[in-house]
């Protein structure tokens, strides 16, 4: 298997001969990685993101039923399955350690048949799980990230903004007149103009952090992390040269002979005053002047 494409697994332990014997043991099938108390393995699992943690519970500083705790509360490892591989064998720790949210429970001594199936079978499992949540998180016409999706991902960026100190944009898109283009296009017609808005706002996007989303009808939203006013405006700014350059016919528009897009901008560096339901509302007051002022245009606004 392509190294890039095997599953990744983080190992938390304060014994390096622990780490290095699930090393060996599962090193041929997936990708490992290692950190030696819970704090560096909570940090690590926030920036890999692996498909499973091996986590033992004795541990200084931070014991593993404190990490897994903290795991779960965290909404970008709650998903991440964890098994306790632990010398702890009473069964009261084994419940706890479901409890908190573990997948399974292995004592040690490690038997290497034993840690191969479990793992094979819970990253199997999580592999699914995420392909189903993909699908039911994709827009069926466009195939970019639906309102369920963008909601979550904009509450997840709209932390990690506020916990970096870091500015977060979001734009609102509105194809200009669209419903006369579903009149007198016809609706077959007015699906594919959507599919190919949504593969141009797409394209306009460059860093994987940034996404695309349909918000509803012809509207469409760009979340931006870590990206100022200015950074925006020459974003929303390429995604109106990439429509021009689609060069779709709406000769019933009274803005353009093609298909143009207005575009609301808002910008903020979150705080305990505001919320990323306020930064939606701004742009869509934006994206309500754009349209307000003549259509194919784009305002925007930090707060």
């Amino acid at each position: 298997m392509d190294r890039q494409q095997r599953p990744k697994i983080l190992v938390v332990d304060d014994t390096p001969t622990n780490i290095q014997v699930l090393a060996e043991i599962l090193g041929q099938e997936y990708e490992i990685f290692f950190a030696l108390n819970g704090p560096e393995g909570l940090a690590m699992a926030e920036a890999q993101q692996p498909d499973i943690i091996l986590l033992d519970i004795m541990m200084p500083k931070m014991d593993g039923f404190e990490v897994c705790l903290k795991l779960k509360k965290n909404p970008l490892t709650k998903n991440i399955p964890v098994i306790f591989i632990t010398a702890l064998n009473m069964e009261e720790d084994e419940a706890r350690g479901l409890e908190l949210g573990a997948v399974d429970y292995i004592t040690k001594p490690i038997r290497p048949s034993v840690v191969r199936a479990r793992v094979k079978n819970h990253v199997e499992l999580k592999r699914y799980r995420d392909y189903l949540e993909n699908i039911s998180m994709k827009d069926g016409l466009t195939g970019v990230p639906n309102r369920r999706r963008m909601d979550e991902y904009l509450e997840q960026e709209w932390k990690r903004s506020k916990r970096k100190n870091k500015p977060i944009s979001l734009l609102m898109l509105d194809i200009d007149h669209f419903k006369l283009y579903n009149d007198n296009y016809g609706h077959s017609e007015g699906d594919e103009c959507l599919k190919k808005v949504a593969s141009a706002i797409e394209e306009s996007l460059s860093r994987p952090a940034d996404m695309t989303a349909r918000f509803g009808g012809e509207e469409f939203v760009c979340i931006l992390p870590e990206t100022d006013e200015s950074g925006a405006k020459l974003i929303a700014q390429r995604v109106q040269e990439n429509i021009k350059k689609m060069s779709i016919p709406h000769e019933y528009s009274p803005v353009d002979s093609l298909i143009t897009l207005s575009i609301g901008i808002a910008t903020t560096i979150p705080d305990e005053s505001a919320s990323q339901q306020e930064l939606l509302k701004n742009a869509d007051q934006m994206l309500y002047q754009a349209k307000n002022s003549g259509r194919n245009q784009i305002q925007s606004a930090s707060i």
